[in-house]
């Protein structure tokens, strides 16, 4: 059995890498470093000037921001600056309407911001924002994480300073090392009282998936899905309704809707993608309201343990880590054992490794769809104890180690292909 402290260490880590969002992440990341530069300005920034690692632009390019109809880094940039709230974190943008939308595209045009690649530093999560006005000027940086503020400077007295890496060693030193058979021991044995709080993640991603069905956002495929031509090709089953709801909440998410989400990790699309497909799963199986608690923490702490040594951002795309997770949540709503989830995730890591990531935009919703439907066949399958075993390619007859491969090749393996992407998506004509 896991010590109590051991348990309340996972359930405080939760609460960390769940937690609401509003908006893609990454330019969300942006602008509440610029909203905690312009608080230590106090006043409305003249000038912006922002240093932005590789990853941090490729995911801030093409997607839409809450509330504003437009995509892309300025309006995210503008906005922080004049209605950011820095204590929201990333809710920062929560305040949005259309005054300040107007008045953030007249900051826009008046060029007073400029942002730059980072090429010094090699942290892949790395924004660095300098406000200045009336002589004066401000300094913030975040770094490993998106809410992680690593520098903060007013004029020359210097207010916070450590190092990215001394942060992230100090906060993975305090974590719980967790492997899967743990995840699967915490998730079945814990006080049902004490993981009631992740049906906050149902609730949020719930809605957006609504609001994804109720409008037109980005390419709509979750509500092609539901449409007479989706309905004809797919049919009424449990599995088209576990890809429609879960595309619905990413297509809302990604055209820059002004709804909440539960992320995970620092990613709304992999709190989407590790919520709901357990929770649709779940009511058209008639599962308990236990059986689905249990099986969405299995879920996100199972995409928490990959992303502790994936990293934040990767040329791997997140949804192969968040499916992953969902896979083990839906084995379980199946009766799946532990041996039986072990399976699903080596099915998983089998199909889905080297996706890339090539920035968040609106056609996210196609990935999320494709890692949740091996999810799906994934559980299947172990559900028949049919599973890839280590004769084939990266699986390795340890589930952990298997995840470590997969780990490895995306934050190390894929950097080349990172720099690739990045420079096909900076040289388009757009």
């Amino acid at each position: 059995m896991l010590p109590i402290e051991e348990r309340k260490a996972i359930i405080d880590l939760i609460h960390r890498q769940v937690v609401p969002a509003i908006g893609c992440t990454e330019p969300i990341a942006v602008a509440l470093c610029v909203a905690k530069a312009t608080k230590l300005l106090g006043c409305r920034p003249e000038h912006i000037e922002l240093r932005l690692s590789a990853n941090i632009l490729k995911n801030a390019m093409g997607v839409g921001i809450p509330g504003t109809g437009m995509i892309g880094l300025p309006i995210a940039i503008a906005l922080g600056a004049l209605i950011g709230r820095p204590e929201l974190e990333l809710e920062v943008l929560r305040d949005c309407n259309k005054q300040a939308v107007e008045e953030g595209k007249k900051y826009i045009d008046e060029n007073r911001m400029h942002f730059v690649l980072e090429e010094e530093d090699k942290d892949k999560l790395f924004i660095n924002v300098v406000c200045s006005a009336n002589g004066h000027e401000a300094e913030a940086r975040i770094k490993t994480h998106h809410t992680d503020f690593v520098f903060l400077r007013h004029d020359s007295e210097v207010l916070l300073e450590k190092s990215g890496g001394e942060a992230a060693s100090n906060e993975a030193d305090c974590d719980p090392k967790l492997t899967l058979h743990k995840v699967y021991e915490f998730a079945t044995t814990t006080d049902i009282d004490d993981l009631k709080f992740i049906l906050e993640a149902k609730k949020l991603n719930s809605a957006a998936a609504a609001s994804g069905l109720r409008e037109n956002y980005g390419h709509q495929l979750g509500k092609t899905m539901c449409s007479p031509l989706g309905r004809g090709i797919m049919g009424e089953s449990i599995f088209s309704k576990v890809l429609s709801v879960t595309s619905c909440a990413c297509d809302a998410r990604m055209a820059g809707a002004m709804v909440p989400v539960m992320s995970n990790s620092g990613s709304g699309n992999q709190g989407i993608c590790a919520t709901m497909p357990v929770v649709v799963f779940a009511e058209e199986n008639h599962n308990t309201e236990e059986e689905l608690i249990r099986a969405l923490i299995i879920s996100n702490l199972t995409a928490i343990y990959i992303k502790q040594t994936l990293g934040s951002l990767s040329a791997l795309c997140g949804c192969v880590v968040a499916s992953t997770g969902s896979s083990c949540g839906i084995t379980y709503l199946m009766g799946g054992t532990y041996e039986q989830i072990s399976y699903a995730v080596k099915n998983m890591i089998a199909n889905l490794t080297g996706m890339i990531c090539d920035g968040a935009k609106p056609s996210c919703a196609l990935k999320l769809t494709t890692g949740v439907s091996t999810a799906m066949m994934s559980a299947m399958l172990a559900m028949q104890h049919k599973y890839v075993t280590s004769v084939e390619g990266i699986i390795d007859d340890d589930v952990d180690k298997s995840i470590h491969n997969l780990t490895a090749i995306g934050s190390r393996g894929m950097d080349e292909t990172d720099r690739f992407v990045l420079d096909i998506m900076t040289h388009k004509n757009c």
